[in-house]
Order: structure tokens, then C-alpha cells, then sequence
């Protein structure tokens, strides 16, 4: 009797905290939209900034651009990283003392502020190499960010599906180079790409690390990496800090987490279609 009023006990629990994640979720999605839905419409997604001051009017078009591609640029540069260090881990280090200075590398870089990732580049690309605030300088710092959040998710995708594969592999007389390149990074491709996915959304969201790299109030849609760029996040920032318009400040908001939420559900779509098949 006592096992099973546990059992109710811990289930009606779980469903309870099931239940105030979603209407915590929905409840930010509301509120959010419900205080930018004067502004929103199809000319604020595809519009300039304008107004005195600037950002009081027009849209947020160049901001949406510039997070775009800083995202695909870092998910480019930190996913090569990422997935690199996760097979080195997973196929080469063989649980060795270097396997664990990695792991704990990895596990210190992913509990770093990412406020100092931006210092560090502010300080090394700009101050030293003299590169000038610039979408390419940004994307270096937020790939930096990431690595850690797609190793360490790669290592376990590679861990669970990947194993097998290597072990066969040795067994049948092929080389560790043939079997990740031609079997396992193939088999595993819709979920790694996937944790890039997300890394991507994750890195999209930052303001700290693109704060003195590369972002800017004012912008045109990037034409070269080293151009200087707007972002959703910072642009967002400085509607709030500065009191331009909270209207204007709440539609940014929503279109940024609108955006990030379907890059989400892709995900997750594409990882359960491969599962089912």
C-alpha cells in the first residue's frame, strides 16, 4: 500500500512540473507577444531601424540578418571543433590521462561566464591583432563558446551509436580512420547535425561574447566577415538599457525566441523522423 501511494505520490509530481514548464513557456510566449504586438508585423521583420532615436520605428531586418549569419558562421567553426574533439574522445584517447585532461578542459570551458569570452576576444582579435570589431571576430568568440555544448553532446551521440560500429570494424580489418569517415559520422549525421543546430540557437542568443567583438547600435546587413553587424540579442539590449521603447524592445524579443524555439523543433522533428526510420 505504502509502495504504491509512493508511486501516485511521484507521478502526480512529475506531471505537476510537466504541467509548469509548459505554462511557463506559454506564458513568456504571451506575455511577450501581447506586449510587442503593436509592433508587430511583416514590415518590422523586413524593415530598417529608423526613428529619433534610432530603433523607435522602422524593423529589425539587418539585426535578424546579422544573427543569422553570426550563427551559421560559429556553428561552422564551432561544429568542425566540437565533433573533432568528441571523435578524438570517443574513437582515439582510449579512457587515457589525456582523455580525462580533455573531458575536463571541455567540462571548465562550458562553465565559463560568457562575458570573458568576449574580454578575451576584445582583447586578442581587436586590441592585439588589430582586426576591428567585425561579424568574423564575433563568430570566433561565440564558436569558442559552443564547443563545449556540441563536444560534449557529440561524445554521447557517438558513445551510444558509434561503439558498435568501431568495434566491427577492428574486428573486419578496417582502419579507425575508414570506420568513422565512411560508417559511424554517417550513421550519426542527422543527430550531430542537430547538436550544431542547437548550438547555433544557442550562441544566437548571447549578447556578452559579441558586446565589444563585432555588434553595433547601427548596421547594414554584413557584406563581408569583417564587417561590423546588428544583432537580435544586442539590439534588444540596447532598446531595454537605454529606454528607447519597450514596444519595439518586447516585438524584438518575441521574433529572437520565436526564432530560436523553431530551431528547436526542427530538431527535434528530424531526430524523431530518423529514429522512426
Amino acid at each position: 500500500m505504502k509502495n504504491k501511494l509512493t508511486k501516485y505520490v511521484i507521478r502526480i509530481l512529475a506531471g505537476l512540473l510537466g504541467i509548469l514548464t509548459i505554462a511557463v513557456t506559454l506564458f513568456l510566449f504571451l506575455y511577450i507577444f501581447w506586449k510587442g504586438k503593436n509592433v508587430m508585423s511583416l514590415s518590422f521583420i523586413l524593415d530598417k531601424p529608423a526613428g529619433v532615436p534610432l530603433g523607435t520605428a522602422g524593423g529589425i531586418y539587418p539585426a535578424l540578418m546579422g544573427s543569422i549569419y553570426l550563427g551559421a558562421l560559429s556553428a561552422l567553426m564551432g561544429g568542425i571543433i566540437g565533433i573533432g574533439v568528441a571523435v578524438y574522445l570517443v574513437f582515439y584517447t582510449r579512457k587515457s590521462i589525456f582523455y580525462h585532461v580533455i573531458s575536463a578542459c571541455i567540462t571548465g570551458l562550458s562553465g565559463i561566464p560568457s562575458i570573458l569570452f568576449g574580454l578575451v576576444g576584445y582583447t586578442l582579435l581587436i586590441y592585439q591583432f588589430g582586426l576591428g570589431r567585425s561579424l568574423l571576430c564575433s563568430a570566433i568568440c561565440v564558436a569558442v563558446m559552443i564547443v563545449p555544448f556540441i563536444a560534449i553532446r557529440a561524445e554521447k551521440i557517438l558513445k551510444e551509436k558509434g561503439t558498435e560500429y568501431m568495434k566491427n570494424s577492428l574486428a573486419l580489418g578496417l582502419s579507425r580512420e575508414y570506420a568513422v569517415i565512411r560508417l559511424i559520422l554517417p550513421v550519426c549525421a542527422v543527430e550531430l547535425l542537430g547538436t550544431v543546430a542547437l548550438g547555433m540557437a544557442y550562441g544566437m542568443g548571447a549578447v556578452a561574447p559579441i558586446l565589444y567583438t563585432g555588434a553595433v547600435m547601427v548596421a547594414d546587413v554584413p557584406g563581408k566577415l569583417t564587417d561590423p553587424f546588428m544583432s537580435l540579442p544586442y539590439h534588444l539590449y540596447m532598446l531595454v538599457n537605454n529606454g528607447f521603447s519597450l514596444d519595439y524592445a518586447y516585438g524584438t524579443a518575441f521574433v529572437l525566441m520565436l526564432f530560436l524555439l523553431l530551431i528547436q523543433i526542427i530538431c527535434k522533428c528530424i531526430t524523431y523522423i530518423r529514429k522512426d526510420y
